[in-house]
């Protein structure tokens, strides 16, 4: 049965890179995502096209005209739309059978909770602004023992950090505790980006504006940051390949 589907699914061009077992195994994977702008609606829409059957996902933003630049979903015909609403139609166009979970009032203490329940994963898409929420839901998943992944687009690149249960936690990477927002910020940046090699070809500096929560992005960024998620996700699902933690 499991193997008819692995062969009829729409994901069955997969196969070869995985085999039919990993498959249908992904197919009963949840995966909670946080956030569904740059990078969370794009790991997202590559996670369904992976064949990953059941997601949570949260966010309680709305798109507007400056996310047309770099997110899934973001239109003229999506403004003022909830980014969970038009993220889960887009990934059911792709799978009918996909099983999805919306948080629209996104990541907070009261809701926590049911979003990590039963996942498997979990992956940071939230603004790279969003402080008390991100601390929040990997102080969680590291209570709860789930492997989490943060993928940061970073200028024209990609900074991705994982985060395995037993190992190295994000508070213990970051050392955010104690600090000012502005702090916090500062010390998040420099941990997914040490050597700050998007610098050199950072064209106008008044563009980063961390105080008032600005910042320039890129869609290459986001593209490689969901490409290279996808891969992770897959190893940690299917316990394929080595995976490499923090503080790599």
């Amino acid at each position: 049965m499991l193997g008819d589907y692995a062969t009829t699914s729409p994901f069955a061009r997969n196969i070869g890179w995985l085999t039919r077992g990993e498959q249908c195994w992904l197919h009963e994977k949840r995966v909670a995502i946080g956030g569904m702008g740059g990078v969370g609606g794009r790991h997202l829409l590559t996670l369904v096209r992976l064949g990953v059957g059941k997601f949570h996902i949260a966010d309680f933003d709305t798109f507007e005209r400056v996310n047309f630049n770099r997110q899934a979903g973001a239109s003229r015909t999506t403004i003022g739309r909830k980014k969970v609403d038009v993220l889960a139609k887009l990934a059911r166009d792709i799978n009918p059978e996909v099983c999805i979970d919306s948080f629209s009032e996104g990541i907070t203490k009261d809701t926590v909770s049911a979003f990590l329940q039963n996942v498997d994963l979990y992956i940071d898409g939230l603004d790279f602004f969003a402080v008390d929420a991100r601390r929040l839901v990997f102080e969680q998943c590291a209570k709860r023992g789930i492997p989490a992944i943060t993928a940061a687009p970073i200028g024209m690149g990609a900074s991705v950090l994982t985060f395995m249960p037993g190992g190295m936690t994000f508070e213990q990477y970051f050392r955010l505790q104690g600090h000012s927002e502005e702090e916090q910020l500062v010390r998040f940046l420099v941990g997914l980006s040490p050597r700050m090699l998007q610098r050199k070809y950072l064209v106008d500096p008044s563009a980063v504006d961390l105080p008032n929560h600005r910042g320039p992005s890129t869609v290459m960024a986001c593209e490689l940051c969901a490409g290279i998620v996808g891969v992770e996700t897959m190893k940690i699902l299917l316990g394929r390949g080595k995976v490499i933690a923090v503080p790599h």
